[in-house]
């Protein structure tokens, strides 16, 4: 990895640090807090959230009725999720003790959270929680395969390709041949550190 390289990942770096903070402080200006798995709402706030619930029958005649269709469809998936959430779960903690790589936390990733906000009500609730389940299953899932990658091949692809994991950017030009070997292993005893 070349300099210029190296250069552009400490400044990403350096924002995305600087884009939690913004973001964190945006949170604070919402008025709300986070107590362990809770959160709190200021009373003001938490009552004109009440006010602005929509009550089941009003929700369900001007639901769109095209979304009413396919939710059978959408929550099927359940199915194949749950399967993948099992087989990645077991394979992580079967398979990267024995490789030395740290485990990914999955509830880094799936985050039950939106089912505390007083303006939805119990279908908009149903729908948010199988929403952060599959997003968040996505992107643990992502995680385990990116540190799959980096323990068996650290390599960039030849062509330019769309949605890379975070740990891409650090991985070996493709036909760099030079010293491979050591520098795989590198990348090895490194995922033992990296959380």
């Amino acid at each position: 990895m070349n300099d210029r390289v190296r250069h552009l990942l400490a400044q990403i770096s350096v924002l995305e640090d600087d884009l939690r903070a913004a973001l964190h402080e945006q949170e604070d200006s919402v008025l709300f807090q986070i107590k362990g798995k809770r959160v709190e709402f200021e009373q003001s706030i938490q009552q004109a959230h009440r006010r602005l619930k929509t009550g089941f029958f009003h929700w369900l005649v001007a639901y769109r009725p095209q979304n009413l269709i396919t939710g059978p469809i959408i929550y099927s998936m359940i199915v194949p999720l749950a399967i993948l959430d099992l087989c990645v779960s077991v394979y992580q903690a079967i398979c990267f003790p024995i490789y030395g790589v740290a485990k990914a936390r999955r509830g880094d990733y799936i985050v039950f959270d939106r089912q505390q906000l007083e303006y939805l009500n119990f279908v908009e609730k149903f729908h948010c929680t199988y929403c952060a389940y599959g997003a968040g299953l996505i992107a643990y899932v992502a995680e385990i395969v990116a540190r799959t990658e980096e323990y068996f091949c650290p390599i960039k692809h030849a062509r330019k390709i769309l949605g890379t994991h975070s740990r891409y950017a650090r991985f070996l030009d493709y036909g760099d041949a030079a010293d491979y070997e050591a520098r795989l292993e590198a990348f090895r005893v490194g995922l033992g550190e990296k959380k």
